[in-house]
């Protein structure tokens, strides 16, 4: 279990973009509190920055034509088809910005602070060493130099 870094969501290959859906899709449905090394952060949170998370990865899917998810999934308070849908009381109000850039990818700001540099670093290094390739003109190596270059530890 792993949220990626935000921002390698326009760069993973299409494999781990739907492990990456599922993965909310399981977050925000029975594995809502479940304690987990990687993703604990994430219970540190309302369940809105979850679903906003989850529209980044939702709309890069879209971007790829992917169009076999449910699009109950849009609904901030929906948590699959076997759980009861959360009251918006409960979910919170976090609705992150979501924008574009210049080349049509999708930017917002950290929607998790742990979403930082040293985080970036710590995924980069995971890709590589199972041998992930990054998509989009990016690789895993211009990343990790660049994150050297800011030198983040």
């Amino acid at each position: 279990m792993r949220l990626w870094h935000q921002s390698l969501i326009p760069y993973l290959d299409n494999k781990r973009l739907l492990g990456q859906h599922r993965e909310c899709c399981a977050l925000r449905g029975k594995g809502w509190g479940k304690k987990h090394s990687t993703v604990d952060y994430v219970f540190n949170y309302t369940p809105s920055h979850l679903f906003v998370y989850h529209r980044l990865v939702i709309a890069e899917m879209v971007k790829r034509d992917y169009h076999q998810h449910n699009p109950e999934w849009y609904n901030r308070t929906y948590r699959g088809r076997h759980m009861k849908r959360w009251l918006l009381t409960e979910v919170g109000t976090f609705c992150g910005r979501i924008a574009h850039d210049s080349n049509g990818n999708i930017f917002m700001p950290p929607v998790y602070k742990e979403h930082n540099d040293k985080y970036l670093k710590e995924c980069l290094l995971n890709l590589k060493s199972k041998g992930a390739e990054l998509v989009n003109g990016k690789t895993i190596e211009e990343m990790l130099i660049s994150l050297e270059l800011k030198d983040v530890k």
